[in-house]
């Protein structure tokens, strides 16, 4: 439930209703807003009835939220949320950043190379995976602790901020040592023990949806992390399961400007998982700004052909820049 405060509403007033919520055995949020003072009421497990506190002097509207996530939705956040990460600012009327970077870091040689070329094209962050979640146990499952070194020797080469991947509570502290954004991977966007930990930590949080989420699915996971206090998410469309096979995934850009309906949180496309195939991903890159999306997040490799992982989806050097290049002149036609 949301309770709205008229715009001349007193101090004591607020006070009165919060202390009326409290006495009901629910917890009282203030949202403080630039016109009016919102209180967003929470713990409740069904309708409230609002009997005993609708006549409470200073309230001009209460509002029935039904949805299982509240804290991350516009009901209760109208004002978009910029999340900064550096110099950078992700979220509504900011140009759109680009993460870029190989799937997982394989050696030095590697991971430096590739920041260097994508920090040279204009990559905005750098992403390579040091654990790494894989379907089957005998495939590459990351350099973990030293490919954390690895990104944070090449952080040091290009000052690019590094996003990579989380996979349990245990290694929360850890990849938050070296990370300036901690990716929650498809698989584990319903690991509520992780969303918890996350909920408890003071950095940005890149959230990527399940792989047969519903977006209402999606933003509960979200709801994990603000709930716990930390209120940097950035959620991340990457693909869903479908019955198509000729694509890795079927990226569903619908959700784009849905999503930003719904929540105040930023949101930015992977279309590298999304479609498997290194072709595909620039045109659908481009596709996700020009439905809204705030960034888009691209796999970088100098050797495709040979990653330890996800080379058929990974971009070559020229490719990236190439797909930048046309990534600056959308930017310029869609006044950013």
């Amino acid at each position: 439930m949301l309770i709205v405060m008229h715009h001349k509403a007193l101090d004591k007033q607020i006070k009165a209703v919060m202390d009326a919520v409290e006495r009901m055995g629910l917890t009282a949020k203030p949202i403080p807003g630039s016109e009016r003072t919102a209180i967003g009421v929470l713990g409740n497990k069904g309708y409230v009835d609002d009997t005993n506190i609708r006549g409470l002097p200073g309230i001009k509207e209460i509002i029935h939220v039904s949805k299982p996530y509240k804290l991350v939705s516009r009901d209760f956040h109208p004002r978009a949320t910029i999340i900064k990460v550096g110099r950078h600012e992700i979220g509504e009327g900011k140009r759109p950043i680009v993460i870029a970077g190989p799937c997982a870091v394989e050696s030095e040689e590697q991971i430096l190379k590739t920041a260097a070329a994508v920090k040279n094209s204009g990559a905005d962050m750098l992403r390579g995976g040091a654990f790494k979640p894989r379907t089957g146990p005998h495939t590459f499952q990351g350099l973990k602790e030293q490919g954390l070194k690895l990104l944070a020797l090449a952080k040091k080469e290009t000052g690019l901020p590094i996003v990579t991947e989380v996979m349990s509570t245990e290694n929360v502290e850890l990849v938050g040592e070296y990370a300036d954004i901690l990716q929650v991977g498809a698989r584990n966007m319903q690991n509520f023990d992780l969303l918890t930990e996350l909920g408890r930590i003071h950095k940005p949080i890149l959230l990527k949806r399940g792989m047969s989420a519903t977006v209402e699915e999606f933003l509960a996971a979200a709801e994990y992390i603000y709930a716990g206090g930390n209120h940097q998410i950035v959620l991340c469309e990457r693909g869903i399961r479908t019955f198509e096979t000729a694509t890795r995934n079927s990226l569903d850009l619908s959700v784009i400007p849905l999503i930003k309906e719904l929540t105040h949180l930023p949101v930015i496309v992977d279309p590298s998982h999304a479609t498997g195939r290194r072709s595909l991903v620039p045109p659908m890159a481009k596709a996700a700004l020009v439905v809204g999306a705030n960034g888009i997040m691209v796999e970088v490799h100098p050797e495709p052909d040979k990653a330890l992982s996800d080379g058929p989806q990974s971009l070559t050097i020229p490719g990236f820049e190439k797909l930048m290049d046309e990534v600056r002149k959308l930017d310029t036609f869609l006044g950013y």
